[in-house]
């Protein structure tokens, strides 16, 4: 299990989903429901991931 923190940046919300990319990676977007993710998201938000959570960074 990986337990560093990961940071992404949301690269588009489309309804109930927003798409996120890994920073510093050559990864395809990550779908994630919106209703995991922070309230206060817009597109170009950074997101940080830890122990299974998402938070503003």
């Amino acid at each position: 299990m990986d337990l560093e923190a990961k940071f992404y940046t949301v690269q588009r919300i489309d309804g109930d989903y927003a798409y996120l990319v890994l920073e510093d990676a050559a990864e395809d977007e990550k779908c994630v429901a919106r209703a995991l993710l922070p309230a206060e998201i817009a597109e170009g938000s950074r997101i940080k991931y830890e122990m299974m959570q998402y938070e503003m960074a």
